[in-house]
């Protein structure tokens, strides 16, 4: 391949007015999203309260409660579902200055990292917060009536959804990383002891109920990903090695 590729020139100032003008785009999405989501978003609350916490009422604690978290979670939902068209506003923005190699990689880890995201997502939702709301539900009873509130409840949801779509990018990250020399597999292979214990570490301050299970539900996926992208890099490592001989 030739290492002449197509750079975009453009003075400083016009650089700045296509930025403006990208992140305007990709904050109106966002906006026009969430507006759209804010009427659905009380019976996706709804929803949730009744899937996750079985005959628990949730409570208000003043009368703006239920519209903030509404209001939250509809923001929250417009920057999902606007994520394509904001990395698609950034990406546009960028490409002129990224080398064709590098274009290829980002193109081949987008339907990856969509995948993960919902595979932590499905994961959080069928084993990892019903565990985890029936853990502190137990601990609750047993020395006060729960008295949940709206916000509090909804956000600590969200959360915990969004932290395991992160978890479960881990090869998509390690692949990337790898892919740009940064990492290998045999280094990789090399520090999962250390790898291991960092993920333990962390399940345990990330435990809210500090139960063992709890803790295994939040380190295993992070070190079987973690396993995971050890065999994939060394496998596209073959690959890749081939592929740069010949271009």
């Amino acid at each position: 391949m030739s290492d002449a590729w197509d750079q975009k020139e453009m003075p400083f100032t016009e650089h700045l007015r296509e930025l403006r003008a990208r992140l305007l785009v990709a904050i109106a999405t966002v906006g026009l999203v969430a507006v759209i989501l804010f009427w659905p978003s009380q019976f996706a609350i709804m929803w949730m309260v009744h899937t996750y916490f079985h005959g628990i009422t949730l409570h208000a604690f003043s009368p703006a409660d239920v519209i903030f978290t509404e209001f939250k979670f509809s923001l929250i939902g417009g920057l999902v579902f606007g994520l394509p068209m904001v990395f698609y506003q950034i990406w546009m923005f960028v490409v002129p200055a990224v080398h064709p190699r590098t274009r290829r990689m980002v193109y081949g880890f987008i339907a990856p990292s969509f995948l993960l995201a919902c595979a932590g997502i499905a994961f959080a939702h069928f084993l990892v917060i019903p565990h985890v709301v029936a853990a502190l539900l137990a601990i609750t009873d047993a020395v006060a009536t729960p008295t949940f509130g709206v916000g509090q409840t909804i956000g600590f949801l969200l959360i915990l959804l969004a932290l395991f779509a992160l978890i479960f990018q881990t090869p998509v990250v390690l692949v990337g990383l790898a892919r740009l020399g940064i990492v290998s597999g045999a280094w990789l292979a090399r520090y999962r002891r250390h790898a291991l214990f960092a993920m333990a570490v962390a399940a345990g301050i990330a435990a809210p109920d500090g139960n063992p299970l709890t803790m295994a539900l939040l380190a295993a996926p992070m070190y079987v990903l973690y396993e995971a992208s050890i065999w994939i890099v060394l496998v596209l490592e073959k690959s890749w090695r081939r592929t740069d001989q010949t271009a």
